[in-house]
């Protein structure tokens, strides 16, 4: 049971991440529409690595993957269906481009040409963000960042609308693409890390 191209993979847990706990044996649904993106959980385990790719994943590991692998919509007669990335039973299919890190808890290695960053926190007082804008904290770089001296650690400047937001380990970051990397600060310039409360729950 192999597939040419894609992972093979099943969800860690549930196939939505919408319940919190709240005190005890207590819990809270925090998202009841299958259509919201940010309740589709993104963690899976790899059941079958691809025949036509060599790669560094191996059977087992723990992948952070795009939110529509799990997804679940409505058709146009309101008739709930699976995304098309549905195999069998609880298995899907994952293409390489929608997988961005692998490895397991407290030991993360991005995939392919994915990158994370941390956001820091803003400290112009004339700004009602709390986040600062385009600048962020590498957290999990990737061969080509290397080659350019860019590492993890490092404070740089991204470019607008690449980034998607993630919570790994307790952490909020934001995943891109390598090309969305534009500029590395020196590390003379004091930031402190902007992590919102909900995201360590």
């Amino acid at each position: 049971m192999k597939s040419l191209f894609d992972f093979i993979v099943e969800p860690v847990g549930n196939r939505y991440d919408n319940e919190v706990k709240v005190s005890g044996d207590k819990s809270l649904i925090t998202n009841t529409s299958i259509e919201s993106f940010k309740s589709v959980s993104n963690r899976a385990v790899v059941i079958e690595t691809p025949m036509a790719l060599e790669t560094d994943i191996k059977v087992g590991d723990i992948v952070i993957i795009h939110h529509n692998v799990f997804r679940r919509f409505y058709d146009m007669k309101g008739n709930q269906k699976d995304s098309r990335s549905k195999f069998i039973d609880n298995k899907f299919f994952c293409a390489p481009d929608q997988i961005y890190l692998y490895g397991k808890e407290g030991d993360w290695k991005s995939f392919g040409d994915r990158c994370f960053i941390h956001p820091i926190i803003d400290t112009d007082i004339f700004t009602a963000y709390k986040e600062r804008k385009l600048i962020g904290i590498l957290k999990y770089g990737n061969s080509s960042l290397k080659a350019i001296e860019i590492n993890p650690g490092d404070l740089v400047g991204y470019k607008p609308d690449g980034e998607f937001e993630f919570v790994i380990d307790k952490e909020r970051l934001y995943c891109m693409k390598s090309q969305d990397i534009v500029i590395k600060y020196n590390n003379n310039i004091e930031y402190e890390k902007y992590n919102p409360g909900w995201a360590r729950k």
